[in-house]
């Protein structure tokens, strides 16, 4: 194998690296922030703590912001 097709088999080196990282990058980046700051906001420590460790392409904070994140109604 080539080191030129290392990167990945559907794009070019130049755009795999100039364009598709930056771009998890920054999705992974808002998502996440996100779900820090509703962690934080809801008292979630133990979510907090995942969501600060564990990088995944913002599978879990889209989970954390959708599932769990909702305050509980006072009635």
């Amino acid at each position: 194998m080539e080191l030129s097709n290392w990167a990945c088999p559907f794009f070019p080196n130049w755009v795999f690296f100039s364009v598709v990282i930056p771009v998890l990058v920054i999705w992974e980046a808002v998502w996440k922030g996100i779900a820090l700051w509703r962690a934080a906001r809801n008292a979630h420590p133990a979510w907090f703590i995942c969501l600060l460790i564990f990088n995944t392409l913002a599978i879990l904070p889209i989970i954390y912001i959708f599932g769990f994140s909702k305050k509980k109604q006072q009635g």
